[in-house]
């Protein structure tokens, strides 16, 4: 039995091996039904057979028909790349630079027409594989890269080395004259791609634009150098001319159609030599002139030419090779050089004959001169005696001032303790008359001693800025009740106004005028006040006294000039106020005026420098004054002095006052006092300036430390120095200076007393 199987028609190579299966099993059934005979085993074998060969029929054609759809996605696909790279070809072949990729191993893979055009090679017969440095050497070999020629080796190795290595566009010249801009970069798989643009235009437009700048240059050279006074000649790397103005062929005189354009410098040279142009120089030969300017050497020399000028050569080589040669007429200078020579050969001997009569008079003037050197240090020698002679009498002023001090201090204690007792009325007014008389000796040693120190410059000025307020409210605080008590009125003007001065030297000079205010006006007002000029203020005192003639005006700052007057108040004056008074003035460099009208009054002033910073006042303050309210009765002073007559005057004076006095010359006799149990002071007096060196701070702090006294104290001395201040002030005492004023002191007692009391 025969079975037929319907089997689709396939394709290929599996459906034929698919029919021979189908065949030989066929054959195989047909060969078991003639050897078994039966029918119904043949039925049944046919039966599974055709299962069987349905079952791998239904395979087959599942198979056949995947492998269809297999061929139909591979023809799509190849259809689709065959279409990709067509479009990439059209592509790249549309593009109007020149393309070229390579793949990883450096061979051309892909290239438009551009590219071929570009490299020489034909349409139908591109060589697509061969590498990059194959192209570059048959690209040598066919002369399309003129550059290439000079070097081939070097060539080759840069463009390779661009091309493993590509970093940018560069630019290649063609053998035909072109220009390419190869720009080169890798690609995502390592190949590399070339885009080669021609240039061509664009070098075309820049030779151009250049060739252009060249001429507006040479134009604006050829305009320069026209104008110049000197001649100038440009000759090129060739030394062949190929520029130059009209001064260098007059200055020259060269002939016409010598000078063109293109000119050989060794024409030039020649030319010159014919017409003995270098006749001052004939040893240098044309050859050794022509060498000299191919060296490229800055040269320069002058020459005289035939007609008598001088002309002055300079040579100086250009940055691109030849050089510039300038050509000056020196004439004038050289005639002006030779008469300036002439003039300085004849101003020489002038000079000679000068110096040789200056040195007869100068000898002369030497001799004079010797002369009056003689009589200037006769002179020196005169004012240096002078000098001396003037310190000396001030030193010896200032000593003896010191020193009558002391004896003087010693009266005035007595006529004080005589004033404390109760003297016949007889007795009373010659004592009265003799402490007016020890009241004018202590004022005329007082000044005698200030205006010794300010000749010897021994008082020094401290500046500083303070509001003049300050010095006005103290000044009238000091004067008001001396001045009410003459029966006049004090009128102080204030100021808000800054001040550059010395504070006490300024008070020293406004002292003075109110004190010879209140001496010499008898009724009416003094007034203090100011007036501002600029920058400068005037401090001035007005009276309404006697006033000062106009002879007498330039006379009263003179020592010891006193006024005519009669009705003098108070102590007589010495006539040394106003000297003082200029001594400072000189010593702050501040002037002094004087107004006066005799009869009316007078006005002093003294101008100083305002200052621009502001310094505010300070609050005005009541100062408390020494009371008198304390009784020394039973006080116990002891009073330490070296002088045996002020020992005796202050022994009565304090007696008189009921104190228990005790005295001491020396340390020594101080310390048997204390020692022997018989003293214990209240109060100590001690005198500054005792002997073997010691002072009196020495011996109150020697008390302090070895027996614990430590008692009011006050120092007396007649050193009225900042130095002697300082030290008593630093160790906590006060000053009185002698002579001392008894009422002083005994207020300060009392003062000091209380305030202990208060303290304890």
């Amino acid at each position: 039995m025969v079975a037929y199987l319907d089997i689709q028609p396939g394709t290929g190579d599996e459906v034929q091996r698919l029919r021979k299966i189908v065949t030989a099993l066929m054959n195989q059934v047909e060969r078991t039904m003639d050897v078994q005979g039966g029918a119904f085993s043949l039925f049944q074998t046919a039966i599974l057979l055709d299962d069987k060969v349905r079952d791998r029929t239904g395979e087959l054609e599942a198979a056949m028909k995947r492998l269809e759809e297999t061929n139909d996605e591979l023809n799509k696909a190849n259809a689709e790349a065959h279409t990709a790279r067509m479009r990439l070809v059209e592509a790249v072949e549309s593009v109007s630079e020149g393309f070229a990729l390579f793949d990883t191993d450096d061979n051309l893979v892909l290239c438009n027409s551009k590219f071929r055009e570009y490299w020489g090679l034909d349409e139908g017969n591109v060589p697509y594989g061969s590498s990059f440095k194959v192209l570059s050497q048959d690209l040598i070999d066919n002369c399309r890269v003129p550059l290439a020629l000079q070097d081939r080796q070097q060539w080759l190795e840069d463009r390779f080395k661009r091309h493993r290595n590509p970093e940018g566009a560069f630019v290649m010249r063609m053998f035909d004259g072109r220009w390419l801009k190869v720009t080169e970069r890798r690609t995502g798989d390592g190949g590399v791609v070339g885009i080669y643009t021609d240039i061509t235009d664009i070098k075309k437009q820049e030779e151009l634009r250049r060739q252009k700048e060249l001429a507006e240059k040479s134009v604006l050279l050829q305009a320069s150098i026209d104008n110049l006074s000197q001649g100038v000649a440009v000759y090129s790397n060739e030394l062949l001319l190929v520029a130059w103005n009209q001064r260098f062929v007059d200055l020259l005189e060269l002939p016409p159609g010598l000078v063109r354009l293109g000119m050989p410098f060794c024409e030039y040279l020649q030319f010159n030599a014919n017409r003995e142009e270098y006749a001052s120089d004939m040893e240098r030969s044309v050859k050794d002139r022509l060498e000299q300017a191919s060296a490229s050497s800055s040269f320069f020399f002058e020459y005289v030419r035939p007609n008598g000028r001088v002309m002055e050569v300079r040579r100086n080589p250009m940055p691109n090779g030849g050089f510039v040669t300038t050509y000056t007429d020196i004439t004038a200078r050289r005639q002006a050089a030779m008469q300036l020579s002439e003039a300085k050969e004849h101003l020489e001997e002038r000079v000679r004959e000068r110096t040789a009569a200056l040195s007869t008079l100068n000898e002369q003037l030497r001799q004079e001169i010797a002369e009056r050197l003689d009589v200037e240090e006769e002179l020196r020698l005169a004012t240096a005696a002078a000098e001396e002679a003037n310190l000396s009498k001030t030193r010896f002023l200032a000593a003896a001032s010191h020193d009558l001090l002391q004896p003087l201090n010693a009266a005035r204690l007595f006529i004080s303790t005589l004033q404390e007792q109760r003297l016949a009325e007889n007795t009373e007014r010659l004592v009265e008359r003799t402490d007016m008389a020890l009241q004018g000796v202590e004022n005329l040693l007082s000044t005698l001693l200030e205006i010794s120190k300010l000749d010897a410059g021994a008082v020094p000025t401290k500046l500083s800025d303070f509001p003049i307020s300050e010095v006005l409210r103290r000044l009238t605080e000091e004067y008001q009740p001396l001045i009410n008590e003459s029966g006049l009125q004090l009128r102080m003007v204030d100021s808000s106004v800054t001040v550059t001065s010395d504070r006490k030297l300024l008070e020293r000079i406004l002292r003075n005028f109110l004190s010879n205010a209140v001496r010499y006006t008898y009724q009416g007002k003094i007034l203090l006040g100011c007036r501002r000029h600029r920058d400068r203020l005037a401090v001035q005192v007005t009276d309404t006294g006697l006033g000062i003639s106009d002879t007498d005006l330039d006379t009263i700052f003179d020592e010891f000039h006193q006024l005519k007057q009669s009705g003098e108040r108070g102590a007589p004056g010495v006539g040394l106020g106003l000297a003082i008074v200029k001594r400072i003035a000189e010593m702050l460099d501040v002037p002094v005026i004087v107004k006066s009208r005799l009869g009316h009054g007078s006005t002093f002033a003294v101008e100083i420098p305002i200052s621009n910073r502001l310094v505010r006042a300070a609050a005005p303050t009541q100062r408390a004054l020494p009371s008198l309210e304390m009784p020394l009765h039973g006080t116990s002073v002891l009073v330490i002095d070296n002088e045996a007559s002020i020992r005796e005057g202050m022994y009565h004076l304090l007696e008189s006052w009921g104190c228990a006095v005790f005295t001491a010359g020396d340390l020594e006799e101080v310390c048997r006092l204390i020692e022997g149990g018989s003293l214990r002071p209240d109060f100590l007096i001690v005198d500054y300036h005792l002997d073997n060196q010691i002072t009196g701070v020495d011996i109150l702090l020697f008390l302090k430390r070895e027996y614990g006294i430590d008692a009011p104290s006050i120092v007396v001395t007649a050193d009225r120095s900042d130095a002697m201040r300082s030290e008593v002030s630093k160790a906590g005492y006060r000053v009185l200076h002698k002579p001392l004023k008894p009422h002083r002191l005994r207020a300060w007692m009392a003062h000091s007393l209380k305030a202990k009391e208060c303290s304890s």
